[in-house]
């Protein structure tokens, strides 16, 4: 596990948009801009080293969206085999 800036990650293709925002504002609701206790963001590495999002596309828009800078937690789970230049990251479509 490392830490990384959530504005530089890639969105993965099923979610080009972002977070959804009914699911954003929930977790706002519940968590502020509180990072204790939340679970790493889990990430595959794309062929041109890119980070993209698997799983916590809400999470990461959260923090990238209150505490602009602030890392947050990642876990690498495995490689893809495209790059992910392509991908928007999750600054490219905050709300």
């Amino acid at each position: 596990m490392f830490f990384v800036d959530p504005r530089g990650l890639r969105l993965p293709p099923s979610r080009p948009f972002g977070a959804d925002p009914a699911t954003l504002h929930r977790q706002i609701a519940r968590h502020g801009k509180s990072t204790a206790g939340m679970p790493s963001v889990i990430l595959f590495r794309a062929s041109d080293g890119e980070l993209v999002i698997y799983d916590g596309v809400t999470r990461a828009t959260r923090i990238a969206k209150l505490l602009p800078g602030e890392l947050i937690p990642v876990e690498i789970i495995g490689d893809l085999s495209t790059p992910g230049a392509s991908y928007p990251t999750v600054e490219e479509k905050l709300p």
